[in-house]
């Protein structure tokens, strides 16, 4: 796949801020004159359809929002951005003008609604942010970029707002970073934004999650901006006023891609070069374990001993954890890590035993 920017200014951050939510024609349109104020807009987002969890809830004003997206464009010239889940709000977005659309993590997650959404523009070139799915996949987030450019779209973006986790964290998604580096790995062409507000769940931080996205070369940074967030019929605890928002942009650490000077780029490398040896002893450590790992499978064949025994791996975490807190290493990584090792390790253990 060969994705078109959807923003085609080379400048970063490229900015998307308005409310989580299109409340009144009042709160749109004084949300949007304070950010034209404020400048550095690249996209007005507000949601008209809203996809809640539970019924009962707000789940936006509906057509009617459109219109005032209309206004936003007309009066302050930005470009809106909108989300949708079907064919028929495809429709009335289009039809209304708004410039981009985006798919949200509830939608993202169903193939079947990505291939209405995909069949709905197919002959259109209006450019699409997709959200990550809720769940962790990498594949279906994928999955929903393939279905839009299958169906003639180039003018695609992905758009990180973490993943819903079981475990409680300061987050009410969890960034889990690899995933959207992975993404920009597989394709350098993306676009990609980083949506601190879904991430966080509340302001206070934001600018950390915001920073650590330009620290990993994201393209962008979507942040819900409503004139009195207090107040807001939804996700209130995520949202800033414009003048916040701002406060929020100009505090970026803004990185460059690669050293200009020649020295620095020189120092660098030779930095690099440490950590490539350091990694090539790291693996081969792990391929010395994995020969003992086959004998201790044999061990075990020899003498009907079952592969995993869970009494030896909690302690082996346990102090592996402890271990890692000294030498600097979280425990996530360190959790991590050692559970990718014994998977792999189980994997001879299993291939020795079961050996015709």
């Amino acid at each position: 796949m060969q994705f078109q920017r959807v923003f085609e200014s080379s400048n970063k951050p490229i900015l998307i801020a308005g409310p989580c939510s299109a409340e009144t024609e009042r709160q749109v349109m004084n949300t949007a004159e304070e950010l034209a104020s404020l400048g550095g807009v690249d996209a007005f987002r507000a949601g008209i359809w809203k996809p809640r969890t539970r019924p009962g809830s707000f789940e936006g004003v509906g057509s009617e929002g459109l219109k005032w997206l209309s206004k936003v464009k007309a009066e302050f010239g930005f470009r809106t951005t909108t989300e949708i889940a079907n064919q028929q709000q495809v429709h009335e977005a289009l039809e209304a003008g708004v410039d981009i659309l985006w798919i949200g993590a509830r939608t993202t997650v169903n193939p079947f609604s990505v291939q209405e959404i995909a069949d709905a523009l197919r002959g259109s070139d209006v450019p699409v942010m997709v959200k990550n799915p809720i769940n962790p996949d990498l594949e279906l987030w994928i999955g929903a970029l393939e279905r839009l450019y299958n169906a003639g779209l180039s003018r695609i973006a992905a758009v990180h707002r973490g993943f819903s986790g079981q475990r409680k964290t300061e987050f009410r998604n969890i960034p889990i970073w690899e995933y959207p580096l992975e993404l920009m790995l597989r394709f350098p062409e993306l676009q990609i934004i980083n949506d601190p507000s879904h991430i966080c769940g509340n302001r206070t931080l934001l600018l950390s999650v915001a920073q650590k996205a330009m620290d990993l070369n994201f393209d962008g940074i979507m942040l819900e901006t409503h004139i009195d967030p207090d107040n807001a019929w939804s996700d209130s605890r995520q949202q800033v006023i414009p003048m916040r928002w701002k406060e929020i942009i100009n505090s970026l650490v803004l990185r460059e891609e690669n050293a200009a000077d020649l020295s620095v780029k020189t120092d660098l490398e030779h930095l690099r070069k440490q950590i490539d040896e350091l990694d090539f002893e790291v693996l081969q450590l792990l391929g010395e374990r994995m020969k003992i790992a086959d004998k201790i499978g044999s061990f075990k064949r020899a003498h009907n001993i079952s592969i995993f025994q869970s009494e030896r791996w909690a302690e082996i975490l346990r102090q592996s954890v402890i271990q890692g807190d000294r030498l600097g290493l979280s425990t996530e990584f360190i959790s991590a890590l050692l559970t990718a090792v014994h998977q792999e390790s189980i994997n001879h253990q299993a291939k020795i035993m079961n050996k015709d």
